[in-house]
C-alpha cells in the first residue's frame, strides 16, 4: 500500500531534503522515524529537493508498507518522537501508482526580506536594509511569463535533461516590514528561485535595468544572472497534485 506524508520544516539544520553521506538531511530523519515506530524499513520519496538551509511549510513524500496502520496514531506519535523542526500534518492512503514527485502539477515558492531588523527573524529571512524599486521588480516579473528556458537561473553543472519550466505567477508585495516574492511553476530547476531574486534585487537596487532581463534569459548563462541570495528566506509553501491519486485501484 502507498501512502502520501505532508509535512514541514525548518530547514536551519539540515543538509537539504535528499539523503547524502557525512550530513543529516530532513529524508534520513523522517525515515528512521517511520521505521522505528512502523517496525519495519522506510524508504521515501520526497516532492522535490530543497538545499541545505531552505525551508517548507508544505512538503510531501509517499512510501509503501505491506500492513495498514492507525494513521491518527502514528501521526501523533510522530510529532512526539520527531524533533521540533520537523512536523507532520497528514498521512493518508494513494493509489499506487501515485508519485509525490512526477505528479506534482506546479509548486511554490516565498522568498522573503526583512527590510528592517527584527530579532525574531534574523535567521527566517535575509535581511536588506537599502531601498528597493518593488515596481521596477514586479515589472521585471513579467518578463518571465514570455520565456520557458531558465538555464541562466539554473546552478552550473546541473545534470538535467530539460531547463525548460512553465511559470505560472510571479510578483512582489510589502508586508509591513518584510518583502514577499511568491512564484509558482509546474517544476523548479536547481538553485533557480534564488538566482531569480538575486537578479531582481539588483534590478530593484538599479544595478541591471528591466529590459535587461530579456538578455540575461536568453543568453542561458549562469554568469549573466545576478547572485544567489541565501537559503534562509526560502520557503516551500505549496504543491498540488490531481485528485485522482487519492482514487484506490
Amino acid at each position: 500500500m502507498r501512502y502520501f506524508i505532508e509535512f514541514s520544516y525548518n530547514g536551519k539544520e539540515y543538509h537539504g531534503w535528499q539523503n547524502q553521506p557525512n550530513a543529516i538531511s530532513v529524508q534520513r530523519v523522517l525515515e528512521e522515524a517511520l521505521s522505528k515506530l512502523l517496525r519495519t524499513k522506510i524508504s521515501v520519496m520526497g516532492a522535490g529537493r530543497t538545499d541545505a538551509g531552505v525551508h517548507a511549510s508544505q512538503m510531501f513524500a509517499h512510501f509503501d508498507i505491506e500492513d495498514s496502520f492507525d494513521v491518527e496514531s502514528i501521526v501523533f506519535k510522530l510529532n512526539c518522537f520527531l524533533p521540533k523542526n520537523i512536523a507532520i500534518h497528514n498521512i493518508f492512503r494513494v493509489n499506487d501508482k501515485a508519485h509525490a514527485r512526477f505528479n506534482a502539477t506546479s509548486r511554490t515558492y516565498h522568498y522573503k526580506i526583512a527590510t528592517k531588523k527584527n530579532v525574531f527573524t534574523y535567521d527566517l529571512a535575509y535581511h536588506i536594509y537599502f531601498s528597493l524599486d518593488v515596481d521596477k521588480m514586479n515589472a521585471a516579473c513579467k518578463i518571465l511569463f514570455d520565456y520557458n528556458d531558465f538555464q541562466c537561473f539554473s546552478k552550473s553543472n546541473t545534470d538535467v535533461k530539460t531547463y525548460h519550466c512553465t511559470i505560472k505567477e510571479a510578483f512582489w508585495k510589502l508586508d509591513e516590514n518584510q518583502l514577499i516574492f511568491k512564484i509558482t511553476a509546474d517544476r523548479f530547476l536547481r538553485n533557480m528561485v534564488r538566482a531569480i531574486v538575486g537578479t531582481m534585487i539588483e534590478i530593484g537596487l538599479g544595478k541591471i535595468e528591466v529590459e535587461q532581463l530579456h538578455n540575461i534569459i536568453k543568453s542561458k548563462s549562469r554568469s549573466e544572472a545576478g547572485y544567489s541570495v541565501p537559503a534562509n528566506g526560502l520557503y516551500l509553501t505549496n504543491i498540488v497534485y490531481p485528485e485522482k491519486i487519492k482514487q484506490i485501484n
